[in-house]
């Protein structure tokens, strides 16, 4: 009973932080960087002029021996869905917050502004396997759901398959979504996938990572463990060339990462963890928004 106290307690205070943020900083912000962008046959309409020649309807066209166009209108309603790593290296966090603390915040806040805009929402819960489905839908009591989930759900597996959770959404998700991709992106081999899902719908990276993850302390000899594998070592970060290797293999991951996003045509935000995540998503409507 204590446990679900606690669970409720935070679920609460996730959603006072994440409504106040909505409805304060990023009030028609989303709503502009993220209106939908589909559209809905209207009506057909005699040709005027300036009107795209794309647009005639020519079998309206020849019955009347006039150019008719179709008119289409942009369908406001969006279904915005929310892939979320919940892998080991989720665990990992050296100030304020842990990586999926991080995670769920901002899946709050994306969450809320969903609902604000009259979208409905959606989630994915993925490691090295999709973990858990939850079909998009409206209201407060969806979003409290979710904010559960991330609270509380437990992985069965602790590796990262970024590619297997892309495919999944190609797959069950029909009509085009936008998708906020959440992960610490502690993968590779998942370009094709992105590129693919990025052409059916409307995919946005948010890279969340933790300071010590680009460089090491010197701090002498620590022990390591990688959450993901399991792996345990001893390393030694007195030595120069040691935290010179370990910062040049982040500046390569991190590097691919953005290429990866960049041909694929996907806007990529960087989160860090114990840092402000409102300036790089304002910034980010903003930009889309424009």
């Amino acid at each position: 009973m204590k446990d679900r106290t606690e669970l409720l307690k935070k679920v609460r205070k996730i959603e006072i932080k994440s409504r106040g943020l909505t409805q304060q900083v990023f009030a028609g912000q989303y709503h502009s960087a993220f209106k939908g962008k589909g559209m809905t046959f209207s009506e057909v309409r005699e040709y005027q002029y300036g009107d795209d020649v794309r647009a005639i309807d020519w079998n309206v066209t020849a019955r009347f021996n006039h150019p008719y166009i179709k008119v289409h209108e942009e369908e406001r309603e969006l279904t915005v869905m929310l892939l979320i790593d919940v892998s080991g290296s989720g665990d990992y966090g050296t100030h304020v917050q842990l990586k999926k603390d991080l995670i769920t915040e901002v899946a709050a806040v994306l969450s809320f502004s969903a609902i604000d805009n009259n979208d409905k929402i959606g989630v994915i819960l993925f490691s090295d396997k999709v973990e858990k489905f939850i079909p998009p839908q409206k209201g407060r009591k969806h979003i409290l759901r979710i904010i559960r989930e991330l609270l509380e759900y437990r992985p069965e597996n602790s590796g990262t398959d970024i590619s297997e959770s892309l495919r999944y959404l190609t797959n069950a998700i029909k009509k085009r979504c936008t998708a906020f991709l959440i992960s610490d992106f502690r993968d590779a081999g998942y370009a094709r996938s992105l590129q693919i899902a990025n052409n059916k719908h409307d995919i946005v990276a948010l890279h969340v990572f933790d300071r010590r993850e680009k460089e090491l302390p010197k701090v002498g000899l620590i022990r390591m463990k990688d959450n993901e594998s399991g792996k345990v070592r001893w390393v030694d970060t007195g030595l120069k060339r040691v935290r010179e290797a370990y910062a040049m293999k982040w500046r390569s991951h991190h590097d691919m990462m953005h290429e990866i996003c960049k041909k694929s045509g996907v806007d990529l935000v960087e989160l860090e963890t114990g840092s402000d995540y409102v300036k790089p998503l304002i910034k980010l409507f903003k930009r889309r928004g424009n």
